[in-house]
């Protein structure tokens, strides 16, 4: 609205770029992403070319 003040944009601004913030670092480091050497070895001779 423009009759918020710039402070209450700016106190908006630091706000939501917190919780943005927080929401990415949580993502990331909660994201377990888990490799199966057997499931690897099977896709690489999937992948085995005779030329």
């Amino acid at each position: 609205m423009p009759q918020m003040s710039p402070i209450s944009w700016l106190t908006l601004l630091i706000f939501f770029l917190m919780i943005f913030f927080i929401f990415n670092i949580m993502n990331y480091y909660i994201f377990n992403y888990n490799i199966k050497m057997q499931q690897k070895s099977k896709k690489l001779t999937l992948f085995n070319w005779k030329w």
